[in-house]
């Protein structure tokens, strides 16, 4: 049997995305619930790049569909923390994008929870997974681990 995984430092993600917990994210064990973790994640990708202007949700010809997710959680994280999401790219495909994210809870340098999800880039109205847009491309470059 193999080890657990440790939690990652802060070092090891590219980008930074704050995020507050809410009051109806705690569940009745008084933390945030194992699903929000994944709304965490949702939200650090997507703010950056609707940010840095490669996606356009309303509009925009090429969507991105999530394929995969997991989570390690190590810490809980309550309401009224402020959580950290360090974000990084681990791999890079044709069509697809893993990404890794990291919750920092408070001003903590070790990860409460780690997780990724995978979005296959998709043509808008087919549905049909296609290359990856350029301004994309350029997004993601310096998230790449």
């Amino acid at each position: 049997m193999t080890d657990p995984p440790s939690p990652e430092r802060r070092a090891a993600y590219r980008r930074f995305v704050p995020i507050s917990t809410r009051w109806s994210d705690n569940d009745v064990y008084g933390h945030v619930n194992n699903v929000v973790y994944y709304a965490f994640f949702d939200t650090a990708v997507n703010r950056v790049l609707i940010e840095e202007g490669a996606l356009d949700i309303a509009a925009g010809a090429v969507i991105g569909l999530v394929v995969e997710t997991g989570c390690r959680y190590f810490r809980s994280v309550a309401f009224p923390d402020q959580v950290t999401a360090g974000l990084r790219v681990a791999h890079q495909g044709r069509s697809s994008v893993r990404y890794e994210v990291g919750l920092f809870r408070e001003d903590e340098d070790e990860a409460a929870a780690q997780g990724h999800f995978v979005h296959v880039y998709v043509d808008r109205a087919t549905n049909r997974p296609v290359p990856l847009p350029d301004a994309l491309r350029a997004v993601l470059a310096p998230l790449r681990a």
